[in-house]
């Protein structure tokens, strides 16, 4: 198992540490498990929720879970349209649970619902997955101003999955 100490911030720029912003997670390089049981390997940093028409679902999960939403970062023209895609605002709740996401896409987007795990390189992640029987749907493509870069694949299931790190 690999450690990775690296920040990902999905809705203004990737660093190596500094400040935690409100939509960002990190990965910390933690050495050797302190408890028994199983550890996950490469963690899950961030979720998405895409569809046609996402002012709706923004305001259908806000009303659903009382989440707020940012839509003033930066994404990816390959995620969802510009100023139409909501961080949700904060990381997690006030226990510290859960991870940061995003609700967005827009007309010509086709709907999904996705987690992203963080990995040290999308590209050796994607061809990884392939050569387990995946199937490359995006990427590496770079969120625009910053150095966060994203993949998508499918299992061979079919299941949508996203990878995520910094440039």
């Amino acid at each position: 198992m690999l450690n990775y100490n690296f920040e990902i911030v999905f809705n203004n720029h990737l660093r190596y540490g500094g400040q935690r912003t409100t939509t960002s997670v990190r990965v910390p390089d933690t050495g050797p498990p302190t408890r028994k049981g199983s550890v996950m390997g490469n963690p899950v940093v961030h979720f998405e929720i895409t569809g046609t028409d996402p002012q709706r679902l923004r305001h259908y999960y806000g009303e659903l879970f009382g989440w707020k939403f940012d839509t003033s970062g930066p994404v990816s023209p390959a995620v969802s349209e510009p100023g139409n895609y909501g961080f949700t605002d904060g990381n997690t709740a006030s226990d510290g649970t859960g991870i940061p996401g995003g609700v967005g896409g827009g007309t010509d987007f086709e709907g999904h619902a996705i987690f992203y795990v963080g990995v040290p390189d999308v590209e050796a992640a994607l061809r990884q997955a392939e050569s387990l029987g995946g199937t490359r749907r995006l990427g590496p493509e770079q969120n625009p101003g910053t150095n966060l870069v994203i993949g998508h694949f499918t299992d061979p299931e079919g299941h949508l999955i996203g990878l995520a790190a910094t440039a």
